[in-house]
This record gives C-alpha cells, structure tokens and sequence, in this order.
C-alpha cells in the first residue's frame, strides 16, 4: 500500500512540475469526500528516492528476518563499496524527518494494514465486514436475499427487488394468481389486460419457459476491477475516483458488467453483453431473474460456504441455468511452495459433488448446470511479462514481470504458479488446471441430478483471443491492466458471444425457447410506465 501511494504522489509532482506537498494535496482533493484527516506522521520525500526506499525508510515496509528485500522499482545505482538498495535505506534514515502532527489536519496515508483506516472508507468497514461474511445483502429488509440497495451485495449481484417489506416478493419466483393485482416476480410484468380480462403475466409468461441465471463463482466471474484511472498520473483527475465509494462497496468488484450477470451499460470501458442480457432478450418475462454468488479467492472448497447464499426456492421458483466458474484459485495461491497448495483432482471431484448434492436439493426442477474449466493461466505471462505497467508508464520503470515479483517476494501472490518467469512452473501449473478440468469434464459426463442435466465447457480463452484479434485488438487488451491477473471488461464480452454460440448449437434447451411476445412486452409496459 504505501509502494503504491508514494509512487502515485511521486509520479503526480512530476507531472505536474509541483512540490511533493503539492502532490499530496492534488491527491487528497481527487478522493471524494473532504475529510480532514489528522495525521499521525508528517513526511518530506525527496523525489530521487523511489517508493521502496521511502517506504521502507518509513518503517512502513520491513524486511523479515530470512526473508529478501522486496521491492518494486529497480534497486538505486550503487555507490563505491556500497550495497544500492541497502545503502539508500541508510541514507534515507538520517534524512528524512519525520514529524507528529496532531495540531493541523493533513492529508497523508498511515496504517496501511487496514483499508479501514482510509476515513473516506471507514464508515463502509462494518457494513463491508457483515457482506464479507454473510454473502446477503446488507439492505433486505424482508429477509428475502433480495434487495432495492445497489452495492453491498445489493442488486448489482442479485436482481433487484420490488417490495422490500414483503418476503413473497421477489425475482426469479412464479408469479402469485398471475400476478393480477401487483408484480410478485419484479418482472415488471402485472396486471390485466382490459381488452380481454387476461392476466398480462398468464398472456405473455405462461408456458415462456422462463429461467433465472446464477454465476457460481471467483473474482473473475464477480468482474474484479482496479481502475487504471487510479494509478495513472497522465489521467488522474478528480472525475477518475468518483466511484471510489461504489467499488469498495462491492469489494472492488463490478459484477453489474460482467460476463454471466451484467445488465449496467459499462462505465470501466469496453462494453456489457452477458448470458444474462441474453436471455433476457430472448425472453423478456426473465427480467431482473440473476444472482451472482460470486466471490474473490473463490474456489471449489470455499464455494461449499457460499452457495449456502442461493435464493431459490423449489416450490415457489422458476428453473435457473447456473454457471459453475471456478477458473483459478483451484491452482493459484501466493505460497512460495505452490504446487503442494494447490487442489488435487481428488480434492476437486470432492468438492464439486457436495456442490451439485447440495444445489439438487435447492433447484427448482428442469434447471440446468454449466461447469466451466480452469484458464490456462500462461496467456498471462506471455502476454504481459514485457509490457509496462500503469505505475510504470510515466517513467517506463515497471513492468508488469516486475510487478509479479514484487508481489511473489511478499508472498501476495494471485497466483505464484503462472505470475513468474519460471517456465517449468507455469506448465506445471497449467497442468494441474488441466486435470481439475477433466475433473469436471467426467461429472458431467457420468454424473446425473434429479433437478437439474449438466453440461462441461472450457473456459474459452483461446477463441476469446482469437475473435477479439479478427476485431483487431491485440490479446494484452484482454487482461486487467492493473493486476494483470483478470479478464478485463472486453473479454467478458467477447467471451459471452462464443459462450452463447456455443449453447446455442449444442445446448438448446439450456437457453429456452424464443418469447413470441417479446414486443408487445415491451410495448404495454412502456406505454404503463414500466422498466
């Protein structure tokens, strides 16, 4: 954290031509909120010293014992007998002067062990903590996993109630007497037809085949996202952290976008198709029918907690296609011995029939389940390793080979088994991923569930790449640019047409039938004032 901060408020008094305190205060009137912060220490950093060395100046970065000395930026030129990095940090010492303050309020960044102490942020921490361990919206007031809050595991992640203070009320569910006098299913699909006396829900829905869609899944899946906006002085404005507050709100992820789920035009670039969009297009009495149960460090282990989350009732819901997508943390940890904390194929056959046990007894029958395979994680190094990244554009200093290091060296790792320059572990990585992925491949070939048939896919990266270059982009454009680690926005949609197709020509049923009354949908309930 404090690598990050300083190397933004370096970057920022260069571009600028201004004073490291100058910086500072640019930085502070970017973040929304105007919060006097009293700070805990106040610091002069000279802009000849690089991130590491003030951090580590600082005391707010350390070097265990045994351990090496992580740092980001090339280590400084060495001096006559002099160790580079070492001998900065000596000189650093004696220099820099540090201050308490506790008279004038400034703007500086201390404590970084805990995002909480962010005050822009703190009033957000219960509330985060309570999302973190339950998975349910924070604002439900009904009890029903559903809510009208955007954020907070709100209706950015599930579909967006309609009456928060009934618990019949809700997406995905059968519609009550047709829903004559009000909008059970928050379809937006209700009342009658003066014309004839026909419920509008029984003339348009009945025998649609309507279906919800869930998202089973990982940070990927949930759209994790670090606006580049962030750490790149040449962009940085005010504008770039309007929505600062939303994204750490949903723990920095934007599952309102992303592949599976999203239904919010994009604002993190590129552009939103999703299967749910999709399916919602094909038929429009599927409206607002999505959960997303997705979360980072997801994987077959700790998804056994977090389907424990699922809304759907088998008496009282319509069907669901849900989307099994665990496509990394399976292989990928921050260890240093990685492999040995990997899951192994026994692990992951275990792990994934307690999941479809489980959800057979929650899915309405006549649903369907799609297991995606593991990523092979090695488009990554070779798309990246040479490229710089947004801290080092400015200065062409980092690289994102650098970067993984860093991050290696601190043992934060996403993922020590394909973020690293040793080949042999990035094949053997995607080999363990390979055999997790037939692991899949035989559960849906043998296995059979009461409620729902299942289906096997590889996670379609390779094709993704290749129909995004016949669009002419390039395969880097596909990878978060700040972590370097995740599908970024265009991936989700390019990677929902090829899985569409896909479906389309394989599994029919999966995507039901096309709504005649799709039109007229639209139409009377436009004209109604509906959305």
């Amino acid at each position: 954290g404090c690598v990050l901060v300083v190397s933004v408020i370096e970057q920022l008094a260069q571009w600028h031509n201004s004073t490291v305190k100058a910086a500072v205060e640019r930085l502070c009137n970017y973040i929304p909120g105007k919060y006097p912060i009293i700070g805990h220490m106040l610091w002069r950093i000279d802009k000849e010293m690089n991130a590491d060395v003030v951090c580590h100046s600082l005391k707010l970065c350390a070097q265990d014992p045994g351990q090496p000395l992580c740092h980001l930026y090339p280590p400084p030129k060495r001096e006559k007998h002099s160790p580079g990095l070492l001998h900065a940090l000596a000189l650093a010492g004696q220099k820099y002067q540090i201050i308490s303050a506790h008279s004038s309020p400034i703007c500086c960044f201390t404590a970084f062990s805990s995002v909480c102490a962010f005050p822009l942020l703190a009033k957000l921490c219960e509330k985060i903590k309570y999302v973190l361990r339950s998975k349910l919206p924070f604002e439900d007031f009904d009890g029903d996993k559903f809510s009208t809050f955007p954020t907070l595991r709100g209706y950015h992640w599930r579909g967006r109630d309609c009456d928060d203070r009934n618990t019949t009320v809700y997406p995905g569910r059968r519609p009550d007497n047709w829903d004559v006098k009000s909008d059970s299913n928050c379809n937006g699909i209700w009342g009658v037809d003066p014309k004839d006396g026909i419920p509008y829900e029984e003339k348009f829905c009945k025998g649609a085949g309507s279906q919800g869609v869930v998202l089973l899944g990982d940070s990927a899946g949930a759209h994790f996202h670090i606006p580049p906006e962030w750490m790149t002085v040449t962009q940085m404005s005010a504008k770039s952290f309007a929505n600062l507050p939303v994204a750490f709100s949903n723990e920095l992820d934007w599952p309102q976008f992303s592949e599976i789920t999203g239904f919010l035009n994009s604002t993190i670039g590129g552009w939103t198709d999703s299967l749910y969009l999709r399916l919602r297009r094909r038929n429009r009495c599927n409206h607002r029918d999505l959960q997303n149960i997705s979360q980072n460090g997801g994987s077959s282990g700790n998804l056994l907690y977090l389907i424990k989350s699922l809304a759907r009732n088998q008496l009282l819901d319509n069907p669901a296609t849900v989307i099994y997508a665990t496509i990394g943390n399976d292989v990928c940890n921050g260890n240093r011995d990685t492999l040995a904390h990997m899951t192994t194929p026994k692990e992951m056959l275990s792990n994934v029939l307690q999941a479809l046990r489980y959800l057979d007894s929650r899915l309405p029958n006549g649903s369907h389940m799609i297991l995606t395979g593991l990523v092979d994680g090695r488009f990554l190094w070779d798309n990246l390793h040479d490229r710089y990244h947004p801290l080092g554009q400015l200065n062409k200093d980092i690289t994102y080979s650098q970067l993984y290091s860093f991050l290696d060296c601190l043992q934060v790792s996403p993922c020590s088994g394909w973020l690293t320059p040793n080949e042999t572990l990035r094949n053997l990585t995607s080999e363990r991923a390979l055999q997790l992925s037939n692991v899949l491949k035989e559960i849906a070939r043998s296995e059979k569930f009461t409620n729902f048939d299942v289906f096997y896919m590889d996670f379609p990266l390779k094709q993704t790449a290749e129909e995004w270059r016949k669009m002419g982009g390039e395969p880097w454009q596909l990878i978060e640019p700040v972590d370097g680690f995740h599908p970024s926005q265009i991936a989700a949609a390019v990677g929902t047409n090829i899985t569409w197709q896909k479906a389309l020509h394989e599994w029919p049923q999966v995507l039901g039938k096309e709504n005649p009354f799709n039109e007229q949908i639209e139409a009377v309930f436009k004209d109604q004032g509906g959305h």
